[in-house]
């Protein structure tokens, strides 16, 4: 019995020991005020979790911001390479969207396109041509898929018996100089769906005529593209290339007395009718587009050759 009231004792006495020793932690803790910092670090890991994962969240949008400064980048670099004998602005035919809009922009040895991936078509093409590419002796290239744009995209398959042309934005006519300008030009990014009618009519006799001022003047800057209302549209072949509902075209030249004229037709037949009924101003296709084109002019110029169009200047 005494063994065992001895055994009690000395556990017991364990007992009160350990238990003091929490005591005294707990009264050191305290009076050196680390306790409520032990309880704020138990907070901690929650709020670093929230901010990692707001940290993150912000990381990545501004991992789709880097795509959008890489094609300013993009742009830049075809800026500094296309300086023009002439002092104009580096860059001078590219357009900006007034909107937020789905392109991937590449630059071709003739012209840059905007691709939109929505409707698997370009948003614009532009370029500069100068007297010496107006002409040529090369023959037309073949239709080809651009293996190096991203998908979505339109390819040669989707046009095939819809009754729509592939119409080209940068025509093969302004392309006669260079075999690889050639090629690119027949690429299907730079391509829309355009009715025969248009593409053979109207749309031809105003690419004929850009090059006949390109001789005329040494150079002029023309961008292009499609335009789409808003309505249900047609859809062509498996990819869906959108049908656009008619179609833009602007041109500058620089010089002594700077010029600007538009043009936008319908994608449809439009028998009868001249070049003179097709004309805009700048300022009235930049409305109905949403582009700022030319904005590298000099303000009282770009302001000046935008708010009015006349073909008898040309």
């Amino acid at each position: 019995m005494k063994s065992n009231d001895m055994k009690k004792t000395v556990g017991t006495l364990r007992m009160w020991l350990v238990a003091l020793g929490f005591v005294l932690a707990f009264v050191g803790l305290s009076s050196s005020g680390d306790l409520s910092s032990v309880f704020s670090e138990q907070v901690s890991p929650t709020q670093d979790l929230s901010s990692s994962s707001s940290s993150g969240a912000k990381e990545e949008a501004r991992g789709f911001e880097p795509a959008s400064s890489g094609a300013k980048e993009e742009v830049r670099g075809l800026e500094s390479a296309s300086s023009s004998a002439n002092g104009d602005a580096p860059g001078l035919e590219l357009p900006v969207a007034k909107t937020k809009l789905s392109q991937t922009i590449k630059h071709r040895t003739a012209y840059t396109v905007s691709y939109n991936h929505d409707t698997r078509q370009p948003n614009w093409v532009a370029w500069a041509l100068t007297r010496a590419h107006a002409s040529g002796n090369l023959k037309r290239g073949d239709f080809e898929d651009d293996l190096d744009m991203p998908s979505p995209k339109g390819t040669k398959a989707d046009y095939y018996n819809s009754g729509f042309d592939r119409g080209h934005l940068c025509p093969a006519g302004d392309n006669k100089w260079s075999q690889k300008a050639m090629d690119e030009c027949f690429l299907m990014t730079n391509m829309c769906p355009q009715t025969h009618a248009l593409n053979a009519g109207i749309w031809n006799s105003i690419e004929q005529q850009c090059r006949t001022w390109a001789k005329k003047y040494g150079k002029v800057y023309i961008v292009c593209g499609p335009i789409f209302l808003n309505k249900q549209h047609r859809k062509l072949g498996k990819n869906k290339v959108v049908v656009p509902d008619a179609f833009f075209k602007v041109i500058l030249r620089t010089g002594k007395n700077p010029q600007a004229i538009g043009f936008i037709c319908r994608n449809q037949s439009e028998k009868g009718l001249q070049k003179k009924d097709f004309v805009n101003s700048v300022d009235e296709v930049e409305r109905i587009t949403g582009y700022d084109f030319f904005s590298k002019l000099p303000d009282n110029i770009e302001k000046k050759v935008e708010a009015k169009a006349d073909i008898s200047q040309w």
